[in-house]
């Protein structure tokens, strides 16, 4: 369907997608790039700037996924344009982990502010979330002296293969690449899909009574159990928000048995959900806290940030030559200013006047089941009945290239979640567009 708009904020449609340009590029792109890389509709970029988004062909798009969480600041925001061109006039490579620079010391010193806890931390930078996990990884083994991690289902990790190991969300993520390191996967409580009648927070306490009184006690040894390793909402799991008591109860178990607590906010993190890290909704401290994706605006970056005396490895033990690239390390610090002035704010606001609309959707709309999510990190089912809520991922994936062909650009997650993690920058105007284009697609769909 072609959409047209005069708005240079909202989607403009003007050619049949993909366009002639579009289909030429993406022709030679299937002669030359791996066949692992996953597209979910025919995008092919030129520019962006904000939440905006232009195809080669010229049409317009409403970016409702920010490349997968990462430009939280938006496309080519001016600030974050600015600090790049500054460094990069100075110097664009040094490699942090044998030589010293400053911006990358102020990043560290910005990092262990923020991240939760009140206590001395240490930053190893890496070049993406996948980076930063195998980091925590090694740290772990390395401070505790054990080999063995507890990690959930539905969880995403990254592709390397320890984060692999880590990672259960997928099976074709997993095929053909065993052995892993060991790691045990334990439910990952969604109210929504909690046993008949259960409280969600009694579901999550129950998952943790059983790891301590059966898995402990027969498969487990919990002194050889390094971390336990979890997303505090789950990303590409179905951007899944768990009880704070199931959060809390991780805290204590870990506690009890001298197991670290890693935190994973690669995507939850960076003001996503309204406050700079998603953990703090739940009142918990990790021991590890990994980062990336939203922390430089689309620049590679990873960061593992950690208790000091958890990170207590020796020089050579980890190292990265490109982790924390000056130029890289910029973007972050201009990232990071405009999250604290106004974009975490925003996402907050914004996010909860998308939610307050769409809570009624499972009302409105016969496939729509579960709405979930905090600040822009939100997530809706697509159900065949909801009453079974009987999981329809053909639905889903109909809908997100429905949007698509009406301007917004959206993105699947879980079995059968739709997740919309617009720029942080987005304004009222834009969300509405977003909420009136997909409640066309969901009449249309029910037709």
């Amino acid at each position: 369907m072609v959409q047209t708009a005069a708005h240079p904020l909202l989607p403009n449609v003007i050619t049949p997608l993909p366009g002639p340009k579009a289909k030429e590029i993406i022709e030679r792109d299937h002669a030359v790039v791996s066949l692992s890389y996953t597209r979910c509709y025919p995008l092919v970029i030129k520019c962006g700037e904000g939440a905006i988004v232009e195809d080669v062909d010229g049409n317009r798009f409403l970016d409702f996924n920010a490349g997968i969480a990462v430009a939280a600041t938006g496309h080519s925001h001016p600030r974050v344009i600015t600090a790049i061109q500054d460094q990069a006039t100075q110097f664009l490579h040094m490699s942090g982990t044998d030589f010293y620079y400053e911006n990358l010391v102020e990043l560290a010193e910005k990092l262990t502010e923020l991240t939760p806890g009140n206590f001395p931390k240490r930053v190893f930078f890496g070049n993406s979330g996948a980076e930063a996990v195998e980091a925590a990884i090694k740290m772990a083994r390395y401070h505790t002296g054990r080999d063995k991690f507890i990690a959930f289902f539905g969880a995403f990790h990254g592709r390397t293969m320890g984060a692999l190991s880590l990672t259960g969300s997928k099976v074709v993520q997993r095929r053909g690449f065993h052995p892993s390191i060991p790691v045990y996967h334990l439910p990952y409580p969604y109210w929504y899909r909690s046993p008949e009648g259960k409280d969600p927070s009694t579901y999550a306490v129950e998952i943790l009574q059983d790891l301590e009184e059966r898995v402990f006690k027969t498969i487990l040894p919990p002194e050889e159990v390094a971390a336990i390793v979890v997303e505090p909402i789950q990303g590409e799991g179905g951007y899944v928000v768990a009880p704070a008591k199931f959060h809390q109860e991780l805290r204590r178990v870990a506690d009890k048995y001298g197991i670290l607590l890693i935190h994973d906010e690669v995507q939850s993190g960076m003001a996503r959900t309204g406050r700079m890290f998603a953990s703090e909704h739940f009142g918990v401290v990790p021991d590890i806290v990994t980062i990336a994706k939203g922390i430089a605006s689309g620049m590679p970056l990873g960061a593992t940030v950690a208790r000091a005396d958890v990170m207590n490895w020796p020089p050579g033990a980890h190292a990265s030559t490109f982790g924390g690239n000056p130029v890289s390390i910029a973007a972050a610090l201009a990232t990071i200013e405009l999250l604290e002035e106004s974009l975490m704010s925003n996402a907050a606001d914004v996010g909860e006047y998308m939610m307050n609309r769409m809570r009624e959707w499972p009302r409105r709309f016969k496939y729509v089941g579960d709405v979930r999510g905090l600040g822009l990190m939100i997530g809706f089912e697509l159900v065949r009945d909801q009453q079974t809520k009987e999981r329809a991922p053909a639905l889903r994936d109909r809908l997100e290239i429905m949007a698509f062909e009406h301007g917004l650009l959206t993105l699947g997650c879980g079995p059968n979640s739709l997740r919309l993690c617009p720029p942080l920058v987005i304004t009222r105007e834009q969300a509405d567009c977003a909420m009136d284009t997909l409640e066309q697609c969901l009449q249309a769909l029910e037709r």
